[in-house]
């Protein structure tokens, strides 16, 4: 019988907050900051609201602005926009995208959660996965001419209209579009209009076993420490298959195991063992499905008292922007932009004292010049409710 050593190591919840975010750059912005840094600080800026992944990436770095991340984006390419974590839409660092496609393609996925008339076979999904990158090389195509590559590649089945989509029914094939994302073989292109545009990156994913171990050191880098639940419930990945895959690691001494607080047991990378000792002080505003509010665990205290009410959405984070002060959630906010002008409302919990006020106009203003706009600060209720 093989007794597991105990932890040496005890890390409290402000110790784990203050390194979090240093290494998010969120202390204060990073001079020199490139795009792709940002990013791959923060393990993926979800991009479902593409100017609130701008706004993420910008308040990291000390110049960035919005137009610096269109620039790495759609010329530089130094970023990839494509199906990240949890299968929704991410900007990846494109030096990174062979571990992300070689970790996220080798995740166990759940009970198919499609009607059986709907469903794909096994091995229909391959004969998709390989259409859809055979199309996408060397090209860029909207999704209707896509479909219509697919279709002519496989079958007329894959075309057959029965998955329900934004109040129409898409073809079958649309089911696995995140999965061909996964696989290296789909990333977005620039826009044709308002219409999305997809291509093949040409990406060749690393081994599974080496990108899923590169993928948790990341993770517990940026945001250890943390359990494999926390794992797990950021990747949407099974509990069990993660709690394996930490044990795997701890054996083979890539993680190693600490005392956190409220969580337990939970890991950090090996000899990553130092932490901050001073209070996280300063404001600061996050936009939607900003990385850090969505990955820090546990959840509670990061989300404090009311805050778990006003700023969570059916306990998930990110679906409201936030108000940070001194590290934890302490409100929400929301833009409306009109041309050049933007108005900031922000709805603090507790009324601000003159100093973190001053803070807070500041913090605005670095908002205006991230979005290339000039901000106004009004302080108030937000009635506008959670994004969807």
């Amino acid at each position: 019988m093989t007794t597991r050593a105990r932890a040496t190591v005890t890390v409290t919840w402000p110790e784990a907050n203050a390194r979090r975010l240093a290494r998010q750059h969120l202390s204060g912005p990073a001079p020199g900051l490139s795009p792709a840094e940002a990013v791959g600080a923060m393990l993926g800026t979800h991009a479902q609201v593409l100017s609130a992944a701008e706004l993420s990436v910008g308040l990291r770095g000390e110049d960035l602005r919005r137009t610096d991340v269109r620039t790495a984006l759609w010329t530089d390419r130094s970023l990839v926009k494509t199906f990240g974590p949890r299968g929704t839409v991410h900007l990846l660092p494109a030096a990174d995208l062979p571990l992300w496609t070689g970790a996220l393609s080798a995740v166990p996925t759940g009970p198919n959660p499609f009607p059986k008339d709907a469903r794909m076979t096994p091995e229909q999904v391959e004969e998709v996965v390989a259409a859809i990158g055979a199309a996408l090389t060397g090209a860029e195509l909207t999704v209707d001419e896509l479909s219509e590559e697919v279709v002519a590649r496989t079958g007329p089945w894959a075309g057959d209209l029965v998955m329900p989509g934004f109040q129409e029914m898409w073809p079958r094939w649309r089911q696995v579009l995140h999965l061909a994302g996964h696989r290296g073989a789909l990333a977005y292109a620039p826009n044709r209009g308002r219409r999305a545009a997809y291509t093949n990156p040409g990406c060749a994913p690393l081994p599974g076993p080496e990108a899923r171990a590169a993928l948790v050191e990341r993770y517990l880098y940026a945001y250890g420490p943390a359990t494999p639940a926390h794992f797990a419930r950021w990747l949407a990945a099974p509990k069990r298959w993660a709690e394996g895959l930490f044990t795997s690691l701890a054996g083979s001494g890539a993680i190693e195991e600490v005392a956190f607080e409220d969580a337990g047991p939970a890991w950090v990378v090996a000899g990553d063992t130092g932490f901050p000792t001073g209070p996280v002080r300063g404001v600061r505003l996050l936009p939607y499905f900003d990385a850090f509010t969505i990955a820090s665990q546990p959840r509670e205290r990061l989300f404090p008292g009311r805050a778990s009410e006003r700023a969570l959405a059916g306990g998930q984070a990110g679906n409201y922007p936030v108000l940070l002060v001194d590290g934890t959630v302490a409100g929400v906010w929301h833009q409306r932009r009109a041309g050049k002008r933007i108005t900031v409302t922000v709805e603090p919990l507790e009324p601000l004292r003159a100093g973190r006020l001053r803070a807070l106009e500041h913090e605005v203003e670095r908002v205006g010049a991230i979005m290339e706009g000039r901000a106004e600060l009004t302080v108030g209720v937000v009635s506008v409710g959670p994004h969807a």
